[in-house]
């Protein structure tokens, strides 16, 4: 059976009409108590992910979460207790981990072409949609922290934050976040609700080659640059330093296309049937709230840094930033074969 839930009865009533074949309901805690349903996929405002979830959990059901996975880091950790314990899968959508452009950056990273990592720069811009009860970083910089983390395979050491509240008093619609890794690396990430274009993009500087990804492109989406700069290994006087600057080609890696969301929902079903870990499990979902949960402390004090690995210090978090207005819930359709799943809510 597939099942999807709402609150709203025009919005439910809207969504049967373009899936005829897809039950509907209005009380969530009916539809985990009164249905055979295997898998439930939570998609709903962030402060509402943590109840949801844990009911779900506690049903029984394999459970999907959409990013990020709850509003604070204790809440993951029970989550994931939880789920530990009645041995469900859960699974966080971290969507673009699952895309072939990433895929292929992290191919192409492995492989050593690009040398050692040096920093990352990316930049997740567009004009809304506002949101009332998280900030910007909140809605936007998980898909960046996740696949940052990703590609960079290491924890972060420090973090900083700044960002500026233009349209919504306290909720920031600018953000600026520094992430700082073991060996001099680092990251950037632009998010903003107030930009005229969208703009989806990455650079990744290495020490011998670099990776431009513009998930907004149709064609192009990875190109690799063959260029670096080296300063000389030796000289006598100032006079002798002269930096070495190499221009190559621009190669654009084939890649082939497939659904990003399709392949992430088929992983979560191939993860139930299969008894395996997901790619983008309860512990990688943890992580990004914890940076996240790092970067509203850093905005408290001014964009001071964060150290990270002192994790019991920063723990402790302003309710104001999950909120605490009723939840509310929309539905999206996430179409799923051999098992009876109920999609709550909706996403990004």
């Amino acid at each position: 059976m597939k099942m999807m839930c709402d609150v709203s009865e025009n919005r439910l009533t809207h969504l049967k009409s373009l899936y005829p074949e897809v039950e509907g309901e209005m009380d969530y805690h009916h539809m985990l108590n009164g249905v055979g349903l295997d898998a439930v996929i939570i998609a709903t405002s962030v402060k509402s992910h943590y109840p949801l979830a844990k009911a779900s959990l506690l049903s029984g059901k394999h459970t999907f979460i959409e990013k990020p996975m709850a509003a604070s880091s204790g809440e993951c950790e029970e989550l994931i207790e939880i789920a530990r314990k009645q041995g469900l899968v859960l699974m966080v959508g971290h969507t673009f981990l699952y895309s072939p452009a990433v895929r292929k950056i992290k191919e192409i990273v492995q492989r050593g072409d690009i040398g050692e990592i040096r920093y990352i720069c990316a930049r997740r811009l567009n004009l809304g949609l506002f949101q009332k009860d998280i900030n910007v970083a909140w809605d936007l910089a998980p898909h960046d922290i996740s696949i940052i983390l990703h590609i960079m395979d290491t924890e972060v050491a420090t973090i900083n934050c700044k960002g500026s509240a233009h349209i919504t008093p306290g909720v920031e619609d600018v953000t600026a976040m520094w992430l700082n890794f073991s060996g001099n690396r680092s990251a950037i990430i632009h998010s903003s609700w107030l930009d005229p274009r969208k703009i989806r993009e990455m650079t990744i500087v290495g020490s011998k080659q670099m990776i431009f990804y513009d998930d907004v492109s149709q064609l192009e989406k990875v190109r690799v640059f063959d260029v670096r700069v080296e300063r000389p290994p030796h000289y006598d006087t100032f006079a002798e330093f002269n930096y070495a600057y190499h221009y190559g080609d621009v190669h654009v890696p084939y890649i082939q296309h497939e659904e990003p969301l399709k392949t992430e929902c088929q992983h979560f079903l191939d993860c139930i049937n299969r008894g395996t870990t997901p790619l983008t499990d309860g512990k990688q979902g943890l992580e990004v709230v914890r940076m996240l949960e790092a970067s509203s402390q850093s905005l408290e004090r001014a964009g001071a840094s964060v150290n990270l690995t002192d994790r019991g210090s920063w723990q402790q978090l302003d309710a104001a930033n999950t909120g605490t207005s009723p939840a509310h819930y929309n539905c999206r359709n996430r179409k799923e074969e051999g098992l009876r799943a109920m999609p709550v809510g909706s996403g990004d």
